[in-house]
């Protein structure tokens, strides 16, 4: 049975375990939050979207093959990015085009993501979690994802990979409509959460 379960178009668990052993918590750290978890649903976190961005700076032709290659490894066709501010050094104007972007979610980003996670070896440092339980890692060359293969037209890219983790009812805070003020400090996710939550889904190994 899957441990991973999508609702609404967010990743998340299936069902809570009643234990687990983690790589860099502690047992006490995992029961806790396991113990948190199963007094009310509305505390399991969910990973409500992936993003992955390639970045080019000023190179338009390499911004093209970028967006072909996005669309290509997720199915889905990319947005263009541009420059909020002039970089002379890096030859950037302001509002130049400089970076494709893809958002995924539901079973496109449960794919892509168990994808990234193999080109990483499964693995993510401690310091790819913020404090509000964001992750982000980069994957050097693109060919590092399984069943990619050269392509000569397009040639070699790295890409950053984002992960958005929130807890169920989050997006209240984003809605245009009624929208609320805060999220208490207590709905919010915690880096630890967060750890655990990508150890159970994807049995990821984090190091220190």
């Amino acid at each position: 049975m899957s441990v991973i379960a999508i609702r609404n178009g967010s990743l998340t668990l299936a069902t809570v375990p009643e234990t687990f052993t983690s790589s860099v918590l502690s047992l006490e750290e995992v029961n806790s939050i396991l113990k948190w978890w199963r007094e009310n649903p509305m505390r399991v976190p969910l990973i409500s979207k992936v993003t992955i961005n390639i970045s080019v700076g000023g190179a338009s032709e390499r911004l093209d093959k970028a967006a072909r290659l996005l669309e290509q490894l997720t199915g889905q066709k990319p947005s263009i990015r541009r420059a909020r501010k002039t970089i002379r050094e890096f030859g950037i104007s302001r509002r130049q085009p400089i970076a494709a972007i893809v958002t995924l979610r539901g079973q496109r980003a449960l794919e892509f993501l168990k994808r990234a996670l193999y080109a990483v070896n499964n693995t993510l440092k401690l310091s790819s979690f913020d404090e509000y339980g964001n992750i982000s890692f980069g994957i050097k060359e693109h060919l590092l994802l399984p069943g990619v293969r050269y392509d000569p037209d397009i040639g070699i890219f790295g890409m950053d990979v984002a992960v958005t983790i929130e807890k169920p009812g989050f997006r209240v805070v984003k809605r245009r409509i009624k929208k609320v003020p805060s999220i208490p400090h207590r709905h919010r996710v915690r880096k630890e959460e967060s750890i655990l939550l990508l150890e159970i889904l994807f049995s990821a190994r984090i190091s220190r």
